[in-house]
């Protein structure tokens, strides 16, 4: 049998899709004494960390929280509280993620009215407006803002648009665009919008920043049916993610984690969420000079290209998995491979939150150069 000891993991350079670097700021809040999760001072903590979530959120929904699972639970939990069966969803699929939304309007028994857009480039406004009329039935409309496996920006603000135009909610992908690029839930209108800790927020993963309008909730409490999941019910959650003192006991909050969810958030706050856009797209100019430099070309139109995770052509005759490996045992790297119709096409560069840093930058391009050559 195996001689079993304590895990003791090197020191990486996490520059992939996600998770991305995790600031020792963070990590230390970890490592402070649990409270018990009805805990008077826990409960203020998370008044706290809500209020600070609907500042990178940029809204005053009083349905904001940390749910206490990863991005793809917060997926599920738009869903599942905004779909039942028979509703007509339009979906926009222009990768990977845009097809798991799918898949979570299937499984709450609704219609998904598929628009499928080049890998790569940007969902066409003009079709969602030609579906939106012809189907006046649509319920919702589902996009992903930032597409982390083509590195391609969707238009969050003109697509909001259209579905207020034609009457309709929106459920919205932020897992790698919040703390990243603009995001302003209130002003674009978006209904209800899900995330991810490990991404920009540069917190330790499992935990899903979540936000509902107050039009998404009147529909949440009038349903015909019960919601899917009983962990995501909305109607139940909101009791222990409330206001005030008194908590109903739902489930025991991953406390820990949500320190490390607060202090990323404070981190965010004491930056200025228009100062994080702006470093996050300086690291990616630099990036992509340096990539130049390599003759390495990225895959994505600059108009509509994501400063936070850059999607990099591999040269032909280059082994993706030679490379990605060297990296890693060599330069102790992470950078990701590509998925779907971009599996052994490209590579994937995160440049989120702590891990967008000039030291990172010069890292990755050194690191690049040495195992091309």
């Amino acid at each position: 049998m195996k001689q079993l000891s304590t895990f003791l993991p090197p020191e990486r350079t996490l520059m992939g899709p996600g998770p991305s670097d995790v600031s020792p700021r963070i990590l230390n809040a970890m490592a402070r004494p649990t409270l018990g999760h009805l805990d008077p001072l826990f409960i203020e903590l998370m008044d706290e960390t809500k209020s600070l979530l609907q500042y990178a959120f940029q809204t005053e929904n009083a349905l904001t929280m940390p749910i206490s699972a990863p991005g793809s639970a917060g997926m599920e939990a738009c869903f599942v509280n905004l779909v039942e069966p028979g509703d007509k969803v339009l979906v926009c699929v222009n990768g990977v993620f845009g097809n798991r939304m799918v898949e979570n309007v299937e499984r709450c028994g609704g219609e998904a009215i598929v628009i499928n857009n080049q890998w790569g480039t940007q969902t066409d406004l003009n079709t969602v407006e030609d579906l939106l009329a012809k189907h006046p039935d649509i319920k919702v409309l589902a996009f992903v803002h930032a597409e982390t496996s083509t590195g391609v920006r969707n238009d969050a603000k003109a697509l909001c648009e259209l579905a207020n135009k034609y009457q309709c909610l929106t459920i919205v992908d932020a897992v790698t665009s919040l703390g990243g690029i603009e995001l302003k839930v209130d002003d674009w209108g978006i209904d209800a919008i899900y995330s991810g800790s490990q991404k920009c927020l540069s917190c330790v993963p499992g935990i899903s920043p979540v936000s509902f309008s107050d039009r998404a909730v009147n529909l949440i409490q009038n349903r015909k049916t019960k919601v899917q999941s009983w962990f995501l019910d909305m109607n139940l959650i909101v009791g222990y993610w409330g206001s005030g003192a008194k908590r109903a006991y739902h489930h025991t909050a991953p406390v820990n984690s949500m320190y490390a969810m607060y202090e990323s958030l404070l981190m965010l706050r004491e930056e200025g969420l228009e100062n994080a856009w702006q470093r996050h797209q300086r690291g990616h100019e630099a990036l992509a000079q340096g990539l130049e430099a390599l003759n390495l070309t990225l895959a994505v139109d600059k108009n509509y290209r994501l400063p936070q995770l850059n999607v990099v052509e591999i040269p032909s005759g280059v082994n993706d998995a030679d490379v990605r490996q060297r990296l890693l045992n060599e330069f102790n790297l992470e950078i990701g491979a590509g998925l779907g119709e971009f599996a052994g096409k490209v590579w994937r560069i995160g440049l989120m939150g702590y891990a967008c840093k000039p030291r990172n930058i010069d890292h990755c391009l050194a690191a690049l150069k040495q195992v091309l050559k």
